[in-house]
């Protein structure tokens, strides 16, 4: 069975690796921050666990999506 990417594809896939490299930004320890995370250290968001399991979702959600509309299976 070969896998044929639709015009669209890596825009997605760009996409969700921006999703993924934003979660792990979030759970970052930043000290200049002046403010703590609701975990209870520096991090660079102070809605830590909530930014950082919605970008993991949004990253979920755009490769599902890639892999169900954009790729023609023959």
């Amino acid at each position: 069975m070969k896998k044929k990417r639709k015009p669209g594809y890596f825009t997605l896939l760009a996409l969700s690796i921006l999703w993924v490299l934003g979660a792990l930004l979030t759970i970052m320890p930043a000290p200049m921050m002046y403010r703590e995370c609701m975990l209870g250290y520096k991090a660079h968001c102070t809605l830590t666990p909530i930014s950082t399991v919605t970008c993991v979702v949004l990253a979920g959600v755009t490769c599902l999506v890639q892999t169900r509309l954009f790729i023609e299976r023959s």
